[in-house]
């Protein structure tokens, strides 16, 4: 009498095998992904380019520049909230580009890894 719901000729475990392999490959590739992420620097400006900020892949600022005509003694409220919307902008860049690097390991299956 043949066995019912068996994996017949063992077909499971290779299956299994080779997910790991996948997966193991896939983890080696978002791995080489983030460390080159993490070389990479995105610019943002604000207020029209008067601030630029520079943020690297490690989520670190690495340049602020602040042209002297942004520069107000009398409002430097306004100053502080250019800043403020380039080191975001800046953030928004280099997660943009995480998420891209990582969508073209994972195909699309994002929410799995």
């Amino acid at each position: 009498m043949a066995k019912r719901g068996g994996f017949p000729g063992g077909g499971m475990p290779g299956n299994m095998n080779n997910l790991m392999k996948q997966a193991q490959r896939m983890q080696r590739q978002m791995e080489e992904a983030q460390k080159e992420l993490e070389t990479k620097e995105v610019t943002a400006t604000a207020g029209g380019g008067v601030i630029e900020v520079t943020v690297s892949g490690k989520k670190e600022v690495t340049k602020v520049k602040i042209d002297p005509e942004a520069v107000d003694p009398e409002d430097v409220e306004t100053l502080e909230d250019l800043v403020m919307a380039a080191v975001n902008e800046a953030f928004k860049k280099i997660d943009e580009e995480s998420q891209a690097a990582m969508s073209k390991l994972t195909g699309g299956m994002g929410g799995l890894f």
